[in-house]
């Protein structure tokens, strides 16, 4: 607490002497102090720290003057001001002391304004990285990635931003966005490349150069959008990536850039360049995968005069869509007139299982143009599957060739190999086992296969099937098989259906009795000979409708019924 002046009382002198050592007291402390008189408000004291922070006090001079006056001039009767002067931010408090005198007591406080801009600024910087690794780790679409870039960029970086991927990227793509617009992108790039400055460097991974270096004026008119006005600053930064550079991003201004806004447009463009790399990354990795799945997934039946086909396939991982489990139709040919259809189910699940199966099939392919026969197929794929020099993988397969005779009936040759043998759906609801056997297919040097012919008549039906069908764990209790006698009585259900229908409706009922739970790979493939009803009748409404469909319906209520 400051003591009260020793002075006399009756009209103070603003040129009495201060004792020497309230002056010293008032010089050793580091507050800035203005004592004042009363009566004419005239300085009688500045101590070191005022005059230090003050230089235009004068002792004897109007308080209401010079640079305090600055401070306190528009003040009514307060006591209290906060201002800035000349570059600094002071705090006055105006305290009375008695004997006709009062002081203000001054402090800088710039020091402490500036901590505090920097740690909100600093706060705002870290909550836009934040944001921005949040909105950028959202998505691996690479176009989603850009857009988002351009969109952080702009609310946060700059007035506009224009982001340019490499030619090995996407043709030297180029997305622009300026604040209030729209999103644009344009699908090449070389007038960029050759008339933006520091560009090209930037697309090679150069370190950025200095946005104070780069000339706005050498910027290409239609760089930016007509109505954005002159540019006051530019910066072209590089988009870091995965051992070679992402992108380069180029971030304009009306104003300019200031070194912190440099250095966090860097830290912003190592964080966008990883997303950006992740994103071309997985594109890369889709695009192949793609590729290799197209010989994977089931093939295009063909539809034969005098035949009819259905296929259905349900990976056990429906993201991978492959897996263990296929069916595939050979058409006939100049060598082989006949129609070679093949089902099999290779152990295991998953890429692995799926390798093995595109093997399988390329294999099949390969004998159906030296052998016809079933039985003989199956010996020599074993033969081949024991050779290939990896790690035992079985196979349990059906084939079968099909062959048109008279009176529009099928004649089917079917051969398996450790499998579930092939049902054949009659005419009057009756469902058969073809009498087949086999031994696996790539586990044992010597095996065993015993074929057998069948018969369709015209509306009689073949289904081929793997285990999945029969073991899809689900019902009641979520544990039950579906098991042989339900696939039995839903298949005899479907008399007189077609076979896309028959297959549709078999894999209905499976799915309602999963019920969304674990399965393994269900692959389904019917042969029907076709109703000489359906193929006589052409539309033509209810009156003409076909035998086959009147059964139907009638079979469909008997299997809701069984159900």
């Amino acid at each position: 607490m400051v003591a009260k002046l020793p002075l006399q009382t009756g009209r103070p002198r603003h040129d009495e002497p201060v004792p020497a050592l309230l002056r010293a007291a008032l010089d050793a402390t580091t507050e800035a102090v203005v004592l004042c008189a009363a009566a004419d408000h005239r300085i009688t004291l500045v101590n070191l720290a005022a005059a230090r922070l003050m230089p235009g006090l004068t002792v004897g001079g109007p308080s209401r003057a010079g640079p305090l006056g600055d401070l306190i001039g528009d003040l009514i009767d307060g006591d209290r001001f906060t201002r800035e002067h000349q570059g600094r931010h002071l705090v006055g408090e105006r305290r009375d002391l008695g004997s006709g005198h009062y002081g203000w007591f001054l402090r800088d406080r710039t020091e402490e304004v500036r901590r505090a801009e920097a740690l909100e600024s600093e706060r705002a910087r870290t909550a836009f990285l934040a944001e921005t690794g949040r909105r950028l780790s959202a998505s691996l679409h690479l176009g989603r990635c850009l857009r988002t870039t351009a969109e952080l960029a702009v609310e946060n970086l700059a007035d506009a931003a224009v982001l340019v991927l490499p030619s090995d990227k996407r043709q030297n793509l180029w997305v622009r966005l300026a604040a209030g617009g729209r999103i644009e992108e344009e699908a090449r790039a070389e007038r960029l490349l050759a008339e933006v400055p520091g560009l090209l460097e930037a697309l090679g991974g150069f370190p950025p150069v200095q946005s104070r270096w780069l000339d706005a004026a050498q910027a290409p008119d239609w760089l930016l959008p007509e109505d954005f006005g002159p540019i006051g600053g530019l910066l072209v930064t590089p988009l870091p990536g995965n051992a070679e550079p992402a992108g380069a991003l180029v971030l304009a201004r009306r104003g300019s850039f200031g070194p912190e806004d440099e250095r966090l447009a860097r830290i912003f463009a190592a964080r966008a360049g990883a997303a950006l790399s992740a994103a071309a990354l997985y594109r890369e990795q889709v695009d192949t995968t793609a590729v290799l799945q197209a010989d994977l997934l089931p093939p295009e039946l063909p539809q034969p005069d005098g035949l009819e086909l259905a296929g259905s396939y349900q990976a056990a991982r429906e993201a991978l869509r492959v897996g263990g489990d296929f069916y595939d139709v050979f058409a006939p040919t100049e060598t082989c007139p006949d129609t070679m259809i093949a089902l099999g189910d290779v152990c295991g699940t998953g890429p692995e299982a799926a390798v093995l199966t595109g093997k399988v099939r390329q294999t099949l392919r390969a004998l159906r143009l030296v052998e016809t026969k079933p039985e003989n197929i199956l010996r020599v794929l074993n033969k081949a599957l024991l050779q290939s020099g990896r790690r035992r993988r079985f196979v349990t397969m059906v084939i079968g060739s099909v062959q048109r005779i008279e009176h529009a009936r099928l004649r089917l040759t079917l051969a398996t190999g450790g499998h579930p043998a092939p049902l054949v759906l009659r005419l009057d609801g009756r469902v058969d086992e073809v009498p087949v056997s086999g031994t696996l297919i790539g586990a044992v040097d010597r095996t065993t296969v015993r074929p057998a012919d069948v018969e369709l008549a015209p509306g009689e039906l073949c289904l081929l099937y793997s285990d999945g069908l029969t073991e899809a764990r689900g019902g009641p209790s979520g544990t039950e098989l579906w098991g042989e006698q339900r696939l039995h009585d839903a298949l005899s259900a479907c008399a007189g259906m077609p076979a896309a229908a028959t297959v549709e409706r078999l894999r209905q009922l499976v799915s309602d009795w999963v019920h969304g739970g674990t399965r393994d790979d269900i692959a389904m493939l019917a042969v029907r000979a076709p109703a000489r009803a359906a193929l006589s009748l052409r539309g033509g409404g209810a009156r003409n409708a076909s035998p086959w469909a009147i059964d139907a319906r009638r079979n469909d209520r008997r299997a809701r019924q069984r159900a």
